[in-house]
């Protein structure tokens, strides 16, 4: 089977990739521990895909309990060279109606309690996340979900908290108020950790929910959110699909270059351990 270039990350409510010929389950060792479950390698449509449950099994992990490091690490450590992460989220704007779809452009990170890179321990890298989300893969699943049918909004900024509570009403318009478009729980460090491991990133939320904020509509629900994303599933394998043909080969994008001038530490200050074990994402800028 070839290697898998492309991964999928599931989030609520996707549990597996419908349409996904699973050839194995990979259970896969990191320095930062297991991933939150095996990662399935078959193909879709033909194309070789790594789909990853984030929340594990059954969903037994909250957000602020996945393991973000090793499940960017050990799609690294597999050759995954892009990642569609699907999320659900909450609206934070009257034209992201629910049951629409938004690739955001930006991210604005407000959790509290998870480590957020793979670098320290002796080495240290300031990876720059200007533009959080790749544009190319950006572009590529807006225009394969565009294709599939899907109502998609272009852009927009994702604030991501810290769950697993829903936002109060005083939060939500705070957020609004500080110009924020979606919010969900998960999608900061994932997209930084994607970034250090020089893997493209994209987010396809699906609008869920107008939060709490809007006082004509119902305030958010667990079954809204998996109402939602089940409703979406076909969507979504379609639109990745056609992302899939539309991905330029190979990336011609910055991502995958993104630790070129960001590790500042002298090799020879650097513990042999930390070296052998963050060598998967260094080891080339440090021959």
């Amino acid at each position: 089977m070839a290697e898998a270039r492309l991964a999928v990350i599931g989030g609520s409510g996707l549990y597996a990739m419908e349409g996904l010929q699973v050839r194995e389950q990979r259970a896969v060792d990191t320095p930062f521990g297991s991933p939150s479950a095996p990662i399935l390698l078959g193909e879709l449509q033909g194309r070789a895909v790594a789909f990853l449950a984030r929340h594990g099994p059954g969903h037994s992990l909250s957000p602020s309990e996945v393991n973000y490091r090793a499940n960017i690490f050990a799609l690294k450590t597999l050759g995954v060279e892009r990642i569609i992460a699907v999320s659900a989220c909450g609206s934070l704007r009257k034209d992201y109606s629910p049951g629409s779809l938004v690739i955001p452009d930006q991210l604005f990170d407000f959790t509290r309690n998870r480590p957020r890179s793979f670098f320290g321990r002796g080495l240290v890298a300031h990876v720059g996340v200007a533009e959080p989300f790749c544009p190319d893969l950006s572009r590529c699943l807006a225009d394969g979900l565009t294709e599939a049918g899907g109502t998609v909004h272009r852009g927009g900024s994702f604030i991501t908290i810290e769950g697993p509570r829903f936002s109060t009403r005083a939060e939500s318009n705070a957020y609004r108020a500080w110009g924020m478009s979606i919010i969900g729980m998960t999608t900061c460090p994932e997209a930084f950790l994607a970034r250090e491991a020089e893997i493209c990133y994209a987010v396809m939320a699906h609008v869920t929910d107008y939060d709490v904020w809007h006082l004509s509509e119902e305030p958010v629900t667990v079954e809204m959110v998996v109402r939602t994303l089940h409703s979406n599933t076909r969507l979504a394998q379609a639109g990745i699909v056609r992302a899939l043909a539309l991905l330029p080969e190979p990336r011609n994008c910055t991502c995958k270059d993104a630790l070129r001038d960001a590790v500042i530490t002298v090799r020879a200050s650097i513990p042999a351990e930390t070296l052998s074990q963050l060598s998967p994402l260094v080891q080339r800028y440090l021959t």
